[in-house]
């Protein structure tokens, strides 16, 4: 089952392990395992080589000159990055095992095509390759639901990107509000866009987070995300590309405990008082007898007040119940009721 129907039933968490797994198909695998246990609904590859994303080129165009990968060479950094594509059954036949869906992100269509032998059923377009028309095209081709990340494009990209995937049917598509900056920070997320996405688009939003934070995943799920997805790995000290903003196992878990708890609090439209509230009405306010009031005597402000708890008439009644005849002797502390008043 993709994400297309599990959206229905709450946010779909995403565990991105990209390089992670730092060059260890034994750890990949513990990866997946973890991720589970953390509560993530789908485990998250990439399927490139350094080949499909590059060219092995120290032309200064291919230099990294600043953030965090600051130093490397484009083809030199995909090389320590990229997942073996001989692991990557083995990885999904482990996913699948456990109860985990298993997502990958192509780059370029050999990719594509390796991940159409592994039967994947969903696809993911990177926050970089959105304007890739070529490939989303490709991809859309394939008619199996999509998310894409967003992160830089503009409106009219994003117009461009949903045309050419309905070019290709009715292919469900999911899309992201991104910040493509690593390790991203709370003023980058621009929520309010993620909303306005999903009114202009009509399809389910999310976020793809690259902070260290939960508060932007926290915020989104208020907002209404359907998906969400952030960087995992078993722990940062083991260097890889990615390791200084991914969480690791415990944070993922209080993360996704804390989206579990968010979805909880929206819960659904309910007017009135819940069970649990019931009780709580009795601290409500009435019209009570504050003096004895004997047959006949009216009921003025002097005898009666509004006061808690919610035993006598409700509030509401004050003007018609001043003024009236007590058609019996009142106690003090009594709560007031039609039966006792005279017409």
């Amino acid at each position: 089952m993709s994400y297309v129907e599990k959206i229905k039933n709450g946010t779909y968490v995403i565990a991105e392990m990209s390089a992670n797994h730092a060059g260890d198909k034994e750890r990949a695998l513990e990866i997946i395992h973890a991720a589970k246990e953390a509560g993530a609904d789908c485990i998250k590859i990439q399927t490139y080589t350094p080949d499909t994303m590059t060219i092995d080129s120290d032309k200064k165009y291919f230099q990294i000159t600043d953030g965090t990968w600051k130093g490397e060479n484009f083809y030199h950094l995909y090389q320590k990055a990229y997942t073996p594509w001989e692991w990557q059954g083995e990885m999904k036949e482990e996913a699948d095992k456990i109860g985990l869906d298993f997502l990958s992100t192509p780059f370029d269509k050999t990719s594509v095509d390796f991940l159409e032998s592994l039967g994947v059923d969903s696809y993911k377009i990177a926050s970089f390759e959105c304007t890739d028309l070529p490939l989303v095209s490709y991809v859309a081709s394939k008619g199996k639901p999509m998310i894409i990340s967003t992160g830089m494009a503009t409106y009219e990209e994003m117009k461009e990107l949903s045309e050419t995937i309905k070019s290709k049917g009715n292919i469900p598509y999911a899309l992201l509000r991104c910040c493509s900056d690593y390790p991203a920070i709370t003023d980058c997320m621009n929520l309010r866009t993620m909303v306005d996405m999903g009114e202009k688009f009509q399809v389910p939003v999310g976020l793809s987070d690259h902070s260290m934070e939960d508060v932007a995943v926290i915020s989104a799920v208020a907002m209404g995300a359907k998906i969400i997805e952030k960087h995992f790995c078993l722990s940062r000290k083991i260097e890889n590309p990615d390791a200084s903003f991914s969480l690791e196992p415990k944070e993922f878990g209080k993360m996704v405990e804390l989206i579990r708890k968010t979805e909880s609090a929206m819960g659904s439209i309910a007017y009135g008082p819940s069970k649990r509230e019931m009780k709580s009405l009795h601290y409500r306010r009435s019209i009570f007898c504050v003096k004895d009031i004997e047959a006949g005597e009216r009921i003025s402000e002097e005898n009666v007040r509004i006061i808690r708890p919610s035993d006598g008439l409700e509030p509401k009644y004050w003007e018609q119940v001043i003024g009236k005849k007590a058609k019996q002797k009142i106690e003090r502390g009594t709560p007031l009721n039609w039966e006792m008043l005279g017409e």
